[in-house]
């Protein structure tokens, strides 16, 4: 099980990240077009890196949902390669059975 400060700083990052998504998505848009004066995207290169980094979309890491692992978390199942394999073998996830051959 991780520490419950590290699950909890992810869930802020995340929180964050849904917050300020419409408004970094815009001064990026502004950053990266070529056809906008230099001074204006200048500003919204300035106002972007204002912003605080954890309501950056990549700061937010995967962590499984059962024990705050964050290493080795599949994405479809939010779960980790232990608790997936886990909770598999009992047939607890639906449609998922154990390769034999």
């Amino acid at each position: 099980m991780a520490k419950l400060s590290s699950i909890e700083k992810n869930n802020k990052r995340a929180r964050m990240g849904k917050q300020q998504a419409k408004k970094r998505a815009a001064l990026k848009a502004v950053v990266m077009n070529k056809a906008t004066p230099l001074e204006e995207r200048f500003a919204a290169q300035m106002k972007l890196s204002s912003l605080p980094r954890n309501g950056a979309k990549n700061r937010y890491r995967n962590r499984c949902e059962l024990t705050g692992r964050a290493r080795g978390v599949y994405r479809q199942f939010k779960l980790s390669r232990i608790k997936l394999r886990e909770l598999g073998s009992f047939g607890r996830i639906p449609g998922l059975i154990k390769a034999s051959w």
